[in-house]
């Protein structure tokens, strides 16, 4: 008798930033594990994906829900979303006991937090909710690091070798385990390989196409992160007075105060056309005098395939756990941008555990523009120690992946013990 598929369900957090690796995650289970898998999505995922998706995959596109009443209209993207990387789970399942034990705001302490399996972090270094205790968005954060506790089994889009000292403490170290008792899975990297799109070439890979080799930094700041435009009007001179070649992604800038203001809509529903994003907030002039050595778009790119041609040589950042996978499995050093969420607890990562990043001095305010053009000439310098510490981290990637691997392994394990759940 034929035995059936083990068939996962996954539900998926709204946001294009979230189906991305989940999507991933069930092309590996498919392909390579043998499940059938069913994704239950708020998430409309652009056609191009599902190109090739495996027969074993179903989508379910779930209605929109109504939550006004459930969460602050001023929350951010964190309240409404659970990010788990290791930093992350590792800060979230101890928030706890800072809770208790820290008395007033984390901001005003002058020493760092110190949070097992993380090097000591600046409370400005770690998340948006633990800046404001009285906020909505920290409750949640406490509550959401006691339930993950409560998990069978939690997945991680990291491998062992990129962040081996978090992944020990989960395991291993007394206060953390004595809080979160679920079993951690390294099973990534989980990014999207580069695809020959369909149709017409598009139009940035044909202008790279004409540059020289790692001599491009793209700049992007993710599906969802906005910028004022004072900050945008400074980019722009960073870059111009940097002197280096680059590709921009510019988003029209905001000044609600909210740098996640296009999380759910990944920039869809911007009203501002590309003349008018252009000619408006970019300094006068500033296409004419970049021409040659720089290109500015405004709607969606293909990110992947980008950050793999051989002209792109630095990434600068929003440092969204998906795009600094992508950075680094292409072996790219970064300038590290946060905007919300946890992503300033991602760029102290990138910096200061990694290596392969560089970030402003100003972390909340800011950023002149004789520093992003610092930044850049940092970055894009050709022997710079980042680009090979990003080599030997892209390296140590592709083995995790490979059959035998450190992350083909964790989820073999993974799949049996749901096995053993099951039975």
């Amino acid at each position: 008798m034929e035995t059936s598929k083990l068939h996962a369900v996954i539900l998926c957090s709204p946001g294009i930033g979230h189906f991305n690796p989940i999507l991933e995650l069930t092309n590996t289970l498919i392909l390579h594990h043998g499940l059938k898998v069913t994704i239950l999505t708020a998430t409309t995922p652009p056609a191009f994906q599902l190109l090739h998706s495996p027969e074993d995959l179903n989508i379910v596109t779930l209605p929109p829900v109504d939550i006004s009443g459930v969460i602050d209209p001023n929350a951010t993207a964190m309240t409404q979303i659970a990010v788990q990387m290791p930093w992350f789970l590792s800060l979230a399942s101890y928030c706890q006991v800072l809770d208790k034990e820290v008395e007033g705001q984390f901001g005003d302490r002058t020493e760092p937090l110190r949070i097992p399996g993380c090097k000591p972090l600046k409370p400005e270094d770690t998340i948006e909710p633990m800046l404001d205790r009285h906020d909505q968005q920290y409750r949640e954060l406490v509550r959401m690091g006691i339930e993950f506790g409560q998990s069978d089994g939690i997945l991680l889009n990291t491998w062992e070798d990129l962040e081996h000292e978090t992944l020990e403490a989960l395991r291993k170290n007394e206060e953390l385990t004595s809080l979160m008792k679920a079993p951690v899975y390294a099973v990534g990297p989980l990014t999207r390989v580069p695809v020959e799109l369909t149709g017409a070439r598009d139009s940035t890979l044909t202008w790279l196409d004409k540059q020289p080799r790692e001599s491009v930094l793209y700049v992007s700041f993710g599906s969802g992160g906005t910028m004022s435009a004072d900050q945008v009007t400074e980019l722009a001179w960073g870059l111009e007075l940097s002197g280096r070649r680059f590709l921009w992604k510019v988003r029209t800038p905001v000044d609600s105060g909210h740098a996640d203001a296009a999380f759910f809509t990944g920039g869809s529903g911007e009203a501002d056309t590309a003349d008018v994003i252009l000619g408006k907030f970019l300094p006068h002039g500033f296409l004419t005098r970049t021409s040659n050595v720089g290109m500015v778009i405004t709607r969606w790119v293909p990110q992947v395939e980008i950050l793999s041609h051989p002209s792109i040589g630095g990434f600068m950042s929003h440092c969204g756990w998906n795009s600094i996978l992508e950075g680094i499995t292409k072996s790219l050093p970064m300038i590290a941008w946060p905007l919300y969420a946890e992503q300033r607890m991602n760029a102290a990562f990138l910096t200061d555990e990694a290596g392969v990043a560089v970030r402003s001095k100003e972390l909340l305010g800011l950023k002149t523009r004789d520093e992003i053009k610092n930044m850049v000439g940092s970055v894009m310098e050709e022997n710079n120690p980042m680009r090979k510490r990003a080599k030997e981290i892209q390296e140590s990637a592709m083995k995790a992946i490979e059959v035998g691997g450190s992350s083909h392994k964790a989820l073999n394990q993974f799949i049996q013990d749901c096995m053993s759940k099951l039975q």
